[in-house]
């Protein structure tokens, strides 16, 4: 199976783009959360800076790496044009390269979906737990496996159309649900340029985490506190629409 990096070296240029589409108005969540951390703070799959941007220009002292480099050469991009200077590196969520020591490790934006087996899982668990310092937090957001959208919009092709430089493609989107007893999910992007000539075709794969499996990894992992809400302003979780948010303690 391709490592996830491969998908987000292939449609880098076309991320922000298409991110537009599917905002879930986070940043703000993120940025006030570091704003309140006491110390440095480390975002996981920093990707092109979405976040990590906004946290620099919030004035945190925040560092960043992600699998992807292609990602982060476009994160460099955006952060020369608005005169901010990022501390990002290339690394994976089960090797982080990094020996540095944080008060706040975030995990925006359903990353942590990427890690498809039990054992990377609870890899990353233990190495995000390494990366704190004493009494620092773990945040890490993800959907709930919600079967109605699995119903509803798997299986179908989805499009949308983005401007990249001037020039208007037609993306389009398709998630299939590989393996029903795994939940393992694959999704396909193709990105159609103006003339109808395919620029792109990558794919990705994510394995749906439920609230009561990740807290059973939770209870594996070296962790002890944790608390999950819906969505980003901490409301109670009551439904699959909602946003998962885990605030973990260490």
């Amino acid at each position: 199976m391709d490592h996830p990096s491969e998908f987000f070296d292939e449609t880098a240029g076309f991320y922000d783009a298409t991110y537009e589409a599917r905002a879930i108005e986070d940043v703000d969540f993120w940025v006030e959360r570091a704003l309140a951390a006491d110390g440095p703070v480390l975002e996981v799959a920093c990707g092109t800076g979405r976040v990590y941007l906004e946290l620099l220009e919030a004035g945190v002292d925040a560092d960043g790496f992600d699998a992807s480099t292609e990602m982060l050469s476009v994160l460099r991009e955006r952060a020369a044009q608005r005169g901010l200077e990022p501390t990002v590196w290339a690394g994976d969520m089960r090797n982080p390269n990094v020996d540095r020591s944080y008060d706040l490790v975030i995990v925006p934006f359903r990353s942590f979906l990427h890690l498809l087996d039990i054992e990377d899982q609870l890899e990353a668990l233990e190495e995000f737990h390494e990366l704190l310092a004493p009494g620092g937090e773990l945040v890490i957001a993800f959907f709930a496996p919600d079967f109605d959208v699995i119903c509803t919009t798997y299986g179908e092709w989805q499009e949308s159309t983005v401007t990249v430089e001037e020039t208007e493609y037609t993306v389009r989107n398709y998630t299939e649900l590989v393996d029903e007893i795994e939940l393992l999910v694959e999704g396909t992007q193709e990105i159609v340029g103006p003339e109808g000539d395919q620029v792109l075709e990558s794919s990705f794969h994510l394995n749906l985490v439920s609230k009561r499996e990740f807290e059973l990894l939770l209870d594996r992992s070296p962790f002890q506190e944790y608390s999950v809400y819906g969505d980003f302003d901490l409301d109670p979780l009551e439904s699959a629409s909602q946003e998962m948010v885990w605030i973990i303690e260490r």
